[in-house]
């Protein structure tokens, strides 16, 4: 296992460290070297990308379960957005 700390610089940044697999940190590094970016910026992006992806499913599983938000068919969406 690797142990890769985050650090940005700039206005209220913190140091995070993770542990990663052999396999990971290759593919990490083989990206940080085609990009010419590097470790930290990478993980930070995807981090905020998963983020970003996880917060959308939530949303949409909160709206499924609320009985109050009604499901519609695809039909009736197109119908609606008259597609």
């Amino acid at each position: 296992m690797y142990y890769i700390r985050l650090q940005r610089r700039g206005v209220m940044s913190i140091s995070v460290s993770v542990r990663i697999s052999d396999d990971l940190v290759k593919k990490l590094d083989d990206l940080a070297k085609e990009t010419e970016r590097s470790r930290s910026f990478l993980i930070q992006k995807a981090l905020e990308a998963y983020l970003d992806e996880i917060a959308d499913y939530q949303v949409a599983l909160d709206r499924l379960h609320d009985i109050s938000d009604p499901v519609i068919s695809i039909d009736e969406m197109r119908k609606e957005l008259d597609v």
